[in-house]
């Protein structure tokens, strides 16, 4: 079994291991109390038919109690009224804080249960159990927990962070081809703001055949960025690589394009930036669009840049009228450049570079 320690204020461990999931309640029970705790699953529709049984009777198999709270599938769900729901259910369940959530799903599931838990009784412990590729390298380490209002993605939030990640990259073989290129993108990410190695093994490399160290490397970047910064407030930063842009492409789009293939296009939105900025060169851009696709994911954004920059206005990485935008110069190396956000407007309603 890989393991990656994350030392932020609560320090925890990811656990990663084909074939690990029936264990999932023996590890719970080294953190919490069997007997006198009650495992609370939130999962979605489509997790809980896959995995939800697997789960309950691992965990009652270590002696705590359990319940369960299942909503419909998809990033619409990930709403207040939806929590509403997962409030309610905590406390006809008696949910107390000598209790804990358990996050059985991917993203939306993970980001949803995890401000459930930041803000229940004030805040209760949680586990996530990450059933996608993305999830599994990225929205489950951490500690960002928010939900989604009409005026853009993830605005209500907190940092919370688990007690206990445990990863089954088996999970990943049920998935969608689309759905796994998702987590594909966040993948891409790491290598493009952090590691020009990392980069030329994904280059180079079957991931299906190593995917359990390609999870513990994605992990163990997250891990070296958000020690340096828990609350996001610097160089954590780095890691919305190709999202101010591609949160935008979700919002215009009503969701019908993917996170991690808005991050894709994102990614490649912002490349162009930065050529026209003179940040890059072009060989930049043509390495990053090979690699993405070759994991099937998109390299160009037909739809209005405009509308998009306008979306980017309501980004949690604006201050006052000013948006830090995260460029990589070359392959391996990001920084965070603060712009007027009527510069970025105007700059979208030119052409960029192709």
């Amino acid at each position: 079994m890989k393991s990656v320690t994350v030392n932020t204020s609560t320090p925890y461990d990811v656990l990663i291991e084909k074939g690990c999931l029936p264990r999932c309640g023996e590890f719970a029970a080294k953190l919490f109390v069997p007997q006198k705790s009650t495992a609370a699953i939130i999962t979605d529709d489509r997790v809980s038919s896959l995995y939800l049984k697997t789960v309950s009777d691992s965990f009652q198999k270590a002696g705590f109690s359990v319940c369960s709270f299942v909503f419909p599938n998809g990033e619409d769900s990930k709403s207040h009224d939806t929590l509403l729901q997962v409030y309610d259910f905590l406390i006809q369940n008696n949910i107390t804080r000598t209790d804990f959530i358990v996050a059985l799903g991917g993203g939306v599931v993970g980001d949803l249960a995890g401000f459930a838990a930041a803000t229940y009784l004030r805040g209760i412990r949680f586990m996530q159990i990450p059933t996608t590729f993305l999830a599994a390298i990225d929205s489950s380490v951490g500690g960002k927990t928010a939900v989604n209002i009409p005026a853009g993605k993830n605005l209500i939030g907190a940092f919370h962070q688990p007690s206990l990640v445990v990863c089954d990259p088996d999970t990943f073989q049920t998935l969608e081809p689309q759905t796994f290129a998702d987590g594909c993108a966040e993948m891409i990410k790491y290598a493009m703001i952090w590691s020009e190695d990392f980069l030329k093994l994904l280059e180079s490399c079957d991931i299906n055949k190593q995917i359990e160290e390609i999870v513990a490397y994605c992990v163990d970047i997250k891990r070296q960025v958000v020690e340096q910064d828990e609350l996001d407030s610097s160089i954590r930063m780095i890691l919305n690589y190709g999202h101010t842009l591609g949160h935008a492409i979700e919002k215009v789009t009503n969701h019908t394009v993917t996170h991690g293939h808005g991050v894709a296009m994102g990614m490649v939105l912002i490349t162009r930036l930065g050529i026209k900025l003179g940040f890059c060169d072009k060989a930049l851009l043509e390495r990053l669009c090979r690699i993405l696709k070759q994991y099937h994911l998109p390299c160009e954004y037909n739809g209005n840049l405009a509308e998009l920059a306008e979306s980017c206005m309501h980004d949690k990485k604006r201050s006052g009228n000013t948006i830090r935008l995260i460029l990589v110069s070359t392959a391996g190396k990001a920084e965070i450049v603060p712009m007027e956000t009527q510069k970025l407007v105007n700059l979208l309603k030119e052409e960029l570079p192709c």
